[in-house]
């Protein structure tokens, strides 16, 4: 799972890059205002990277131990339960 975010992450990013690069490489001489279009863009795209690289799987516990041992011991039955499946 770690994996799937980390490459969504530097798509993202890449595409951030590569908009805002092409914008005012190549793009600005034909249209300023397109290139102004593709930078607002691009300044959109790494809050989105940062929320998709850092959103909790479904098989993730972000907490592994709480100091509970009643609940810890839970969370451990929880998840070789999980994994048994």
């Amino acid at each position: 799972m770690y994996a799937r975010r980390r490459h969504a992450y530097f798509i993202l990013m890449g595409a951030c890059l590569t908009l805002f690069v092409s914008a005012w490489g190549f793009v600005r001489l034909w249209s300023v205002p397109a290139a102004v279009a593709m930078c607002v863009v691009a300044m959109v795209i790494p809050p989105l990277a940062a929320i998709v690289a850092n959103r909790k799987g479904p098989e993730d516990r972000w907490w592994d131990e709480s100091g509970d041992e009643e609940s810890d011991r839970w969370w451990r039955e929880l998840d070789e339960y999980h994994h048994r499946r």
